[in-house]
């Protein structure tokens, strides 16, 4: 399945207001812990069919990262329904695992 860019803010208001459990990876270029942890985001992507994975650079994407509350590379957020339901600051691969596996508990 993959991980999806997101490339503007009413793609992002379309993506978390779906209806679908929605897993976004709040990432920059310079942010070597995100380098770091994307392949484990990518990987569960391919491992976890029931949340839709997504991902936004926050320097290209200042409305979204803004509107999220955006502090901290990497953040995870996870969407239900137009709400954010979960979050998870840095990069920590079992805490990002566990994250994802029990936003479709």
């Amino acid at each position: 399945m993959g991980v999806t860019p997101i490339n503007s803010f009413e793609e992002f208001k379309r993506i978390i207001n779906s209806g679908k459990v929605v897993a976004i990876d709040f990432w920059a270029t310079w942010c070597g812990p995100c380098r770091a942890i994307s392949p484990v985001f990518e990987a569960l992507a391919d491992q976890v069919e029931a949340v839709e994975f997504y991902k936004v650079d926050v320097d290209a994407q200042p409305d979204i990262a803004q509107e999220v509350g955006i502090r901290a590379m990497p953040t995870f957020m996870i969407f239900k329904d137009g709400q954010k339901v979960k979050d998870l600051v840095g990069a920590n691969p079992p805490a990002l695992e566990n994250l994802i596996r029990t936003s479709v508990a």
